[in-house]
């Protein structure tokens, strides 16, 4: 790891994507308020989003959103008012955390699911939150009623449908697919890849350099770089890693797991995905420090 000096020197510029309140508070609870810290205090989400450049108005009225929207819970906990996810949405970030730190790429010629969906015409708006949530989900549309994915989506779909109480209106099948034909200009049908391409393009634009950037700083061992940190490198972490983690979440749900010989020959998606988990790797340890010493702070003042 580098000396102090020539650290300091070379401090990393966290980059600073445009993302709104809400997204982060839930990537902030999917990280911290689960695993040692719990329900949060309004307190320790407004300092953790001051970090990130937010205003403590902002964070109060977006906590009230969510706590509105059912997304939050308020909890009494020593006489302090604190929030933590509901029982819907802690599982739906659990299901989340599936998709976004397993996630695996479909082999050419492998299985897919099909979702077939018939709503009733006096029902139209839950026609369009069912479209609304295959898309989310990573499906591509054959038809309107008609949609397909990789099979590999299948359980995780299954179970977000039935929590939008949405699964009565869908039946799924899994096979093969056995016309003949390019499925490189059948995948461009069925998926939105421009729009795809320019998520991961957005992504690559904010943190394309960021793992040759961390390494430069860090090394290579996160055991090491985590121990030889200064508190300002673990902020520094903290603020770097939020915004990216929710700047990457939806794309492992808009991108399925395609097989790479499907997709456009110049697909940036593997290139992304290498550079987001190296860099998990190098600095989610200093980001979590950092987190956990805010809350920390915040008890011993109670």
């Amino acid at each position: 790891m580098p000396d102090v000096e020539t650290r300091v020197q070379r401090m990393v510029t966290v980059p600073v994507p445009p993302l709104r309140h809400q997204p982060l508070i839930l990537t902030i609870y999917g990280l911290y308020g689960r695993r040692g810290g719990g329900p949060l205090p309004v307190s320790v989400l407004i300092e953790m989003l001051g970090d990130l450049g937010h205003d403590a108005p902002g964070v109060r009225s977006a906590v009230s959103r969510l706590k509105a929207k059912g997304v939050l819970n308020s909890v009494k906990n020593g006489g302090v008012a604190k929030y933590e996810l509901s029982p819907r949405s802690l599982e739906m970030v659990s299901e989340g955390d599936e998709r976004i730190f397993a996630p695996y790429r479909a082999a050419a010629g492998g299985p897919w699911v099909l979702a077939i969906f018939s709503v009733p015409e006096t029902m139209r708006d839950r026609r369009h939150q069912l479209r609304t949530e295959l898309t989310r989900l990573g499906f591509g549309s054959v038809s309107p009623g008609v949609w397909i994915a990789p099979s590999g989506v299948r359980e995780g779909a299954k179970r977000r449908l039935a929590a939008r109480e949405l699964a009565e209106y869908v039946e799924f099948f899994t096979g093969d697919y056995s016309a003949e034909g390019d499925m490189r200009a059948r995948v461009a049908q069925w998926w939105d890849l421009e729009e795809l391409a320019a998520q991961i393009g957005e992504f690559m634009q904010f943190y394309g350099n960021s793992l040759a950037e961390w390494t430069a700083e860090v090394g290579e061992d996160p055991e090491a770089a985590l121990a030889a940190s200064t508190p300002e490198l673990r902020r520094d972490a903290f603020r770097y890693y939020v915004p990216m983690l929710t700047l990457w979440r939806r794309l492992p749900y808009r991108d399925p797991g395609l097989p790479l010989e499907y997709l456009p020959e110049d697909w940036q998606g593997p290139e992304a995905r290498r550079i987001f988990f190296g860099v998990h790797r190098l600095i989610a340890p200093m980001a979590e420090a950092h987190a956990m010493a805010l809350v920390a702070k915040a008890d011993a003042a109670v």
